[in-house]
């Protein structure tokens, strides 16, 4: 588990005074790190009773084509480019903003698979 909540030292490296203690509702769960591979999905219960979809593993994405106002279900080829971290592209992990390479051409991820469920994306021309 991660714990999201406030840091313990300032920026300039001092230290906060601790006001409470860690919370239940500040803790994290570990990355989706959605890989290119047969559909595999999860549902996971959130704060409040609320679910969210996580894409453990995806085939293809909706490619929006802007210059034609279409969009598209396409199959993922690649990962090419991940500003995010250059190891995920050796990966073949799907972020929001990675670069895949499509069916129709190269194409921005736009959606948060691990967050959404779906991978939209838009074509890059």
């Amino acid at each position: 588990m991660q714990w999201q909540g406030r840091s313990i030292r300032k920026v300039t490296g001092g230290r906060y005074a601790p006001l409470r203690g860690k919370r239940r509702t500040e803790i994290g769960r570990a990355p989706a790190e959605t890989h290119i591979g047969e559909d595999r999905r999860r549902a996971i219960r959130t704060f409040g009773g609320n679910e969210k979809v996580r894409a453990l593993r995806a085939t293809f994405a909706n490619v929006a084509n802007r210059a034609t106002g279409s969009s598209q279900r396409v199959k993922i080829e690649t990962v090419e480019r991940n500003t995010a971290n250059p190891n995920y592209v050796r990966r073949n992990l799907l972020t929001k903003g990675a670069i895949i390479r499509t069916e129709l051409g190269p194409a921005r991820i736009v959606s948060r698979p691990g967050q959404d469920g779906a991978i939209n994306a838009i074509l890059i021309e």
